[in-house]
């Protein structure tokens, strides 16, 4: 079962929940937003979050606000980060509160994992294709957010995530639930030999197997010499081997690429296309 869930908010806004993790703490918020509902005019129609795309910018700070209602949070309890396809984590605590909302200089600089154990902090991160992971920690109460394209699960930022909780929060990894939200698809996903050689490095140091006659191979071999490639089994495979149950591991099938009617696909759309956001934070 698709474990996120399209809801349409009052001001307009499609969001997708967890729902799962809706049910089991009610004072986490945690989803994705879709591309509708929102006010940016094409190409970034209509719910775009992505300041760096080159939309206007009182749209997208427009947008965010239309986010945070929702959420019923103030946007100013927000924190956005300017993402470089790493994988260093930021602590986040409230004295980041505001980072990044409304400029690009204000955001929280160079890095593409982000983790808080303080209510009324709301962590963001943007996707157009790339794999969204999400980190809960029930028993310290702690979250942590990841944005994950190939270069950032080759350096298996899922790990380090998982790592930077157990640092600053005492986090265990078999009591955390984690998330691989959408992003796009083996289906749509292919590959040359440079990506392929850095992923098998990866699985190799991991001992991740990748049997192709499985029905989730990492990656599979087409005829052209290329590959398609599963980012979502390899972060999970990471996850996993960090310490993670596998029954705490959510996955979407949802395609951004396969879906351009409700996500912006980076891919699909020759770059010019906006930017989705994944969001996470507990309540005050």
């Amino acid at each position: 079962m698709e474990p996120f869930v399209l809801q349409t908010e009052r001001n307009g806004s499609e969001l997708l929940y967890i729902k799962s993790w809706r049910g089991r703490d009610a004072g986490l918020t945690v989803g994705f937003t879709s591309r509708r509902g929102g006010v940016s005019e094409y190409p970034f129609d209509s719910l775009n979050c992505g300041l760096h795309v080159g939309d206007a910018p009182p749209a997208v700070v427009a947008n965010r606000a239309r986010l945070a209602e929702a959420l019923q949070i103030g946007l100013d309890a927000c924190t956005y980060g300017e993402q470089v396809h790493g994988n260093e984590v930021q602590i986040v605590t409230k004295q980041h509160a505001g980072a990044g909302v409304d400029s690009r200089q204000s955001a929280l600089q160079s890095k593409d994992a982000f983790i808080t154990n303080e209510p009324g902090v709301f962590l963001h991160v943007m996707f157009a294709d790339c794999v969204p992971l999400y980190f809960y920690d029930p028993v310290h109460r702690a979250v942590g957010l990841a944005h994950a394209g190939w270069k950032g699960t080759v350096l298996q930022i899922a790990k380090t995530t998982v790592e930077a909780m157990s640092v600053a929060y005492g986090t265990q990894a078999n009591q955390l639930y984690a998330a691989i939200g959408p992003s796009i698809q083996s289906c749509c996903y292919e590959v040359d030999d440079t990506v392929i050689s850095r992923v098998s490095e990866t699985m190799l140091a991991l001992s991740i197997g990748n049997d192709q006659t499985q029905s989730l191979p990492v990656y599979q071999t087409l005829p052209n010499g290329k590959y398609k490639l599963s980012l979502q089994q390899l972060n999970r495979q990471i996850m996993i081997k960090a310490g993670i149950v596998p029954t705490n591991i959510e996955i979407s099938s949802l395609c951004t690429s396969c879906r351009t009617d409700l996500f912006f696909s980076h891919r699909k759309e020759g770059g010019k296309t906006g930017r989705m956001a994944a969001w996470i934070g507990l309540y005050e």
